[in-house]
């Protein structure tokens, strides 16, 4: 792996924040373009955007400090240390539902438009995850294409010769086969408002749920991690959303 891509002098050009900040460029190019297909203004989106951008910092970092024991801290935020998808997820939704209503824009058709950009933005971040060895890997296989994090900067526990199920990897791919899916359908559900949102999380859902069969992570409840649970909570949200946008729409 690579954690660190290059250095320019005291700069230290890492491969895990470099993914992230192009995941977050590539998906807010995908929402404000879509926010400008469907009438809005692409600057105002852009706008929304980085407000998102703080909002998830903040909740994927405390979501991290308030259910990881012995993780990191407050104290450690400004670090980058810990950070839970799911939080940055939702603090992210709150913060562009809250800015964007300020603003006086479309909240539904502009969570729709972020809906397209989110499933890409946090692909290359996963591989952004894969590159660093950030410990999101997977359990010990021995299938083809399995991966040995020897350069992981949160270390290697395994000795030579063990490899582990690239469960980064298997999440880029599943949100970049959203995404083509949630692209290819937007000219349809442009005329149900938070219908792209709500398909995004009962796509998105299921597929970090199968994952977590094979990734390292503890077991918090009824034999399920935290984001097997919080998978099954935005799924039933995502579900509920769909069902009641299709009946108002007959």
């Amino acid at each position: 792996m690579h954690p660190v891509l290059f250095e320019l002098g005291p700069l230290t050009i890492y491969s895990y924040g470099l993914m992230v900040a192009v995941g977050f460029w590539v998906g807010s190019w995908i929402a404000a373009r879509e926010t400008a297909r469907r009438g809005g203004r692409g600057e105002d989106a852009w706008r929304v955007c980085l407000w998102m951008l703080l909002g998830a910092f903040v909740a994927s970092h405390g979501l991290a400090v308030l259910t990881q024991p012995g993780g990191p801290t407050w104290s450690s935020v400004l670090s980058g240390a810990g950070q839970v998808w799911y939080g940055a997820l939702l603090g992210g939704l709150a913060t562009a539902f809250l800015v964007a209503r300020r603003m006086g824009m479309d909240r539904a058709a502009f969570l729709d438009s972020v809906a397209l950009g989110a499933p890409v933005g946090h692909a290359l971040g996963r591989v952004g995850c894969h590159l660093a060895g950030d410990g999101d890997w997977g359990t010990v296989t021995d299938v083809p294409w399995a991966v040995a994090y020897v350069d992981a900067y949160i270390g290697w526990p395994h000795p030579p010769g063990v490899r582990v199920h690239p469960t980064s990897l298997y999440e880029a791919a599943c949100y970049l086969a959203i995404f083509a899916l949630l692209w290819s359908l937007r000219r349809r559900l442009e005329d149900r408002p938070g219908a792209l949102l709500a398909l995004y999380l009962v796509l998105a859902t299921p597929a970090r749920f199968a994952i977590e069969i094979v990734r390292v992570n503890p077991e918090v409840l009824w034999g399920l991690t935290q984001a097997q649970l919080l998978s099954i909570a935005l799924f039933a949200g995502g579900a509920v959303w769909l069902w009641r946008g299709r009946a108002r729409s007959t």
